[in-house]
């Protein structure tokens, strides 16, 4: 069967597994998701069918698309090798994600769903732990933060003592840093009319969910970035970081 592994964090495997869904739905492929649960209360349904091959094929970010539009997929996929972040795929799996049907589940399942549209919130996340060195900087936020028309301003970050947080604090001490587990987070985060998005797959996934936000992100060289290109979505705003 083919099955999906939780190799890196929840917004990788977000990712892989709506790049999975998306081909299982196409060919009826039965698949065991990992942590299928956690994310059916964003309200995204992931498919699972009733076909299973005895041979497998690995599935990665050369050849997806190239398996999706097959004519006929006669064997299971190994997908765990592959975070399928690039451009195309993630533009892939954002479409799908604002189709009506699958944007209302998901708002219906948000705790928050009051908020969508209502409200003018700045929402900043600030990824930092083991990739603080490869963070954009304070300059980017706080220049972003300046572009913006905002009533209340909320940050989600995994490291609430480092130097940038403290120093978007003391200059914004109106600020809310804001301590919802991961799902909760994600649900907030989408809710807010602006965000301010920061680096990796949970950013990014926060982005895809937000369907009335306005979003910017730090402008990023491809070949030097640690995670996939996947913040080159149409209707969002790049910031230039020089």
């Amino acid at each position: 069967m083919t099955s999906t592994r939780n190799n890196g964090r929840l917004g990788n495997q977000i990712i892989r597994n709506l790049a999975v869904n998306l081909i299982a739905e196409k060919y009826n492929l039965k698949v065991n998701y990992c942590n299928k649960d956690l994310i059916n209360k964003l309200g995204i349904n992931l498919f699972s069918g009733d076909n299973t091959y005895k041979s497998v094929k690995e599935l990665n970010d050369n050849n997806y698309f190239t398996i999706y539009n097959c004519d006929d997929l006669n064997y299971d996929l190994n997908p765990n090798n592959s975070y399928f972040q690039t451009k195309e795929i993630t533009n892939f799996l954002y479409n799908h994600l604002h189709k009506d049907i699958i944007k209302s589940q998901i708002i219906e399942k948000n705790v928050f769903k009051e908020r969508y549209n209502n409200n003018n919130d700045l929402l900043i996340h600030i990824r930092l732990t083991d990739v603080a060195h490869l963070n954009p900087g304070i300059n980017y936020y706080l220049n972003t933060i300046k572009m913006i028309n905002f009533e209340n301003m909320y940050i989600s970050t995994d490291d609430k003592n480092h130097n940038i947080i403290k120093k978007i604090l003391e200059l914004y001490p109106n600020s809310q840093l804001i301590n919802y587990d991961e799902i909760n987070t994600f649900q907030f985060s989408s809710t807010c009319k602006n965000i301010i998005l920061s680096h990796g797959s949970f950013s990014a996934v926060i982005g895809y969910l937000a369907f009335f936000s306005n979003i910017y992100y730090p402008e990023y060289e491809k070949n030097k970035i640690w995670y996939g290109d996947m913040f080159s979505i149409n209707n969002w705003t790049k910031i230039s970081l020089n």
